[in-house]
């Protein structure tokens, strides 16, 4: 417990006072964002706004998670863990892949960054690296940092999605994790559409996994093998990770609520997707991870529905996607809309969190 109190702590710090330096730093030299000519006319207010926030988010995240390892190699209680370095890296492979769209997006002057082939491949690339990794490093216990088994509450050892090895089944394994990652990482820059929103969505989501993880570490297979332990490699410190993550956006709220004074940009939402993916596959929860942050779910499938929508019958399901911008669309102020996602997003996080407990009281847990 200590050591995520101090991860998020430093994390919280970091973020909350170096944000501010970005904002002066950006706005001296002009580096705002672009809004699309289609887009709201409630937003070209915000042309100009100081963006790629997330270099705050990233620095604070990183720095929250580091100097708390070290505390802990230095203590003898925590430490650098595969899981933990993992999913960092994870994190800042696809946070440099949003950093590459923005400044292509403030070099020239546009509103369109990387193309989608080469957001693809880039994505595709740090996914397949992870997924080899992530099966790699076994503890004394022979627990790797992921499983190839299909998880919700825990793995399902009767679904193996490696299909028991080899090459085909490492193909099929990678090429979840694949979907995993850009699944979330898109998730999460689909969310960030509006002040607060992906932020605010990320810090409750990774609050509920910060408990997730605990509880995992409180009742690991590797303390006492009984009924209903859990066995996951590195609990803590993906719960330290976690925690880490949920200060560093904490602190960039501070400043990206409404009006915010800057934007995460791709830097920060395509890292924060992968670090909540790599969360939730290092914890062996995936499918839980579509409960928790279900938020995300809803809003990249209005996408998918409204391109759908107008590929085949030439109509708009929606006023406009991802669905926030429906709302606004349909009069509603976006703070309004903020806060009703916010309280959507906490819902859907304490079910997922209730799901998770009501497993472990089925196994005869108090």
């Amino acid at each position: 417990m200590t050591q995520m109190i101090l991860a998020g702590a430093i994390s919280f710090l970091v973020s909350i006072f170096f944000t501010p330096v970005l904002i002066r730093k950006f706005s001296a030299e002009g580096i705002g964002q672009e809004i699309r000519e289609e887009g709201l006319a409630s937003h070209f207010k915000k042309r100009g706004t100081p963006t790629m926030g997330g270099i705050a988010i990233l620095l604070a995240f990183t720095l929250g998670y580091v100097i708390t390892a070290i505390m802990g190699e230095i203590t003898g209680k925590g430490g650098f863990s595969a899981s933990g370095v993992l999913v960092l890296a994870l994190t800042l492979s696809l946070g440099a892949l949003g950093f590459a769209d923005d400044f292509i997006k403030l070099y020239k002057g546009r509103n369109l960054g990387l193309n989608k082939k080469a957001k693809i491949f880039g994505q595709l690339g740090v996914s397949l690296v992870f997924g080899v990794a992530i099966l790699a490093f076994p503890n004394k216990d022979g627990l790797t940092p992921a499983s190839t088994h299909l998880s919700f509450l825990r793995d399902f050892d009767t679904i193996d999605i490696a299909l028991g090895g080899g090459i085909v089944g490492l193909i099929v394994f990678l090429l979840f994790i694949s979907f995993v990652i850009a699944a979330w990482s898109n998730g999460v820059n689909l969310t960030d559409g509006l002040d607060g929103l992906a932020a605010g969505v990320t810090t409750i989501v990774l609050g509920a996994y910060a408990t997730i993880s605990f509880w995992q570490f409180r009742n690991s297979c590797s303390i006492a093998a009984v009924p209903g332990c859990y066995d996951v490699r590195d609990p803590l410190d993906i719960a330290v990770l976690a925690v880490a993550g949920l200060g560093a956006c904490m602190g960039f709220l501070w400043w990206n609520a409404a009006p915010a004074k800057i934007f995460m940009g791709d830097t920060g939402s395509l890292a924060l997707g992968g670090l909540v993916a790599g969360i939730s596959i290092a914890s062996r929860t995936e499918l839980l991870m579509i409960v928790v942050g279900s938020l995300f779910v809803m809003e990249a499938t209005s996408v998918v529905i409204q391109v759908a929508g107008y590929k085949t019958k030439k109509i708009r399901i929606f006023r406009m996607a991802p669905f926030h911008h429906h709302f606004e669309a349909g009069g509603w102020a976006e703070t309004t809309v903020v806060i009703r996602f916010w309280l959507i997003a906490a819902v859907s996080a304490l079910l997922g969190t209730s799901l998770f407990y009501g497993d472990w009281l089925s196994y005869g847990g108090m």
